[in-house]
């Protein structure tokens, strides 16, 4: 029989077929196409002329994936089984990736807090970021770093309504600010993780341990302790602080079924393909609300020197970094732990602003710091017990497909069957907890006229 042919998808990932009664021509040749694709199915069976003049019709004769309810009723049995991406992530890689964006982070929210004094203009500064970003992505694609795969028309459509997601979450944010007072902003905004797992749970059917829901509840109360100050807000700004939040938990989780789903895009090609379209639709907002006029007047009173230029320049070099380092690490570690990343960010900004700038916070703000901090430690170790139990689980399901886990489809025509041998074990930690699975059928039905050409039939598969 030929052998199989693969694409080097993982390096131990194979598929054996052998028919225990072999036809006449025993030509039964499989290829796996781009077992990787994202957009196509993965697998093309081919049937040669000796197969076709025997009789064989793979139209007739193949059990389509489509149409075969149980075979798919099984890929979703497997799929609910599959560990969630950040579970597989070495601990060490998670924490390089969540330390480097919190330091990044904080450096950018302190530099554009001193740029923001005096240079007034929010969305201007976005688009400096984002026009930045896109610079920077278009080097490394030159470089050889960016590879861009070819998208349908659907993916298109879909990074272009992230894109305009993104961009109305920052205007909403900025909008809600001058609407409500900044602590009843930073109250409302620390329930992000608890609209992170209700839309999780709601439209995605994901969800946590019982320790991970209870381990918010001390981060979410702490940095509530901490922002704590005097309420002022209108309906209105109500409204559109709830409608921020709700926005931005579904950018972080829609980024990271981007980076982790079907679609699978890495990080640096989903940054490099939304960057351009956020640094447009910024700038539109900036022009729209008047600070196109007030840069004009910023640059006209001689404000834009050298040294604030080479200022604009640093703080968008960093938000390049950053946004670099934040969809690596929302697709490694998810985006409930994104959500949790923010609150921590805001309590480590006023213990800086304790440190550096001698801010004076009373007793009940300063209790609010130990709870936060108590439950960040809390999710950590929670976090770190889901991941060890997740790879044991990983490790155990990897051990019993390679060595039980086989497929006999019979044929009720012939009384031959077709055996799936080696279903997926792979070295790479990434593939490990994916069986793949493929059927073939290959019935005749009496009667059935061949063919004079050979067709052309379809395996399904389902690998990561």
């Amino acid at each position: 029989m030929d052998p199989v042919a693969r694409r080097a998808f993982s390096d131990s990932a194979c598929i054996g077929l052998e028919t225990e009664f072999p036809r006449h021509s025993e030509s039964l040749d499989v290829r796996l196409v781009d077992v990787a694709s994202r957009s196509q199915l993965s697998g093309t069976a081919f049937y040669d002329a000796h197969d076709v003049e025997a009789g064989y019709d793979p139209k007739e004769t193949l059990l389509f994936h489509e149409t075969d309810l149980e075979a798919q009723k099984s890929d979703l049995d497997l799929a609910s089984k599959a560990a969630p991406l950040e579970y597989t992530i070495p601990l060490r890689t998670k924490l390089f990736y969540l330390g480097t964006y919190l330091l990044l982070n904080l450096s950018l929210t302190i530099h554009s807090k001193l740029l923001l004094g005096e240079f007034n203009c929010p969305f201007l500064l976005t688009a400096f970021h984002t026009g930045m970003t896109s610079v920077g992505c278009y080097i490394l694609m030159v470089r050889g770093y960016i590879k861009p795969t070819i998208l349908s028309t659907q993916d298109n459509r879909v990074i272009v309504a992230f894109s305009v997601l993104c961009t109305i979450n920052i205007a909403i944010s900025n909008v809600s600010l001058g609407l409500v007072s900044v602590s009843f902003h930073q109250i409302v905004r620390s329930t992000a993780p608890v609209c992170t797992i209700l839309i999780y749970k709601l439209y995605f059917g994901r969800t946590y341990s019982l320790p991970t829901y209870l381990s918010c509840i001390p981060i979410i109360t702490g940095v509530s302790m901490v922002a704590y100050g005097e309420f002022d807000f209108t309906a209105w700004g109500f409204t559109l602080t709830i409608s921020g939040v709700l926005l931005a938990a579904l950018k972080t989780i829609l980024s990271n079924r981007l980076m982790t789903g079907n679609l699978s895009l890495p990080p640096l090609e989903l940054l490099f393909r939304i960057s351009p379209l956020a640094a447009l639709q910024s700038l539109a907002y900036a022009i729209v609300t008047g600070e196109g006029s007030g840069f004009r007047d910023f640059v006209a009173a001689g404000s834009l020197t050298p040294g604030w230029t080479a200022a604009l320049l640093i703080n968008s070099g960093i938000a390049f970094l950053l946004n670099i380092s934040s969809f690596g690490t929302n697709r490694v570690a998810g985006a409930l732990t994104m959500a949790i990343c923010a609150n921590l960010k805001q309590i480590l900004t006023v213990l800086l602003g304790i440190v550096i700038f001698d801010v004076r916070i009373g007793v009940f703000n300063g209790v609010g710091l130990v709870v936060a901090i108590s439950g960040g430690a809390i999710y950590s170790k929670v976090e770190v017990g889901n991941h060890l139990k997740k790879k044991k689980e990983t490790k155990e399901e990897a051990a019993t497909l390679s060595n039980s886990q086989t497929l006999v489809l019979h044929d009720r025509g012939l009384g031959r069957s077709l055996v799936l041998l080696d279903c997926v074990a792979s070295h790479n930690p990434m593939d490990r907890s994916h069986l793949a699975s493929y059927l073939v059928s290959n019935e005749r039905r009496p009667g059935k006229k061949a063919s004079n050409k050979p067709k052309k039939a379809r395996l399904t598969s389902r690998l990561p």
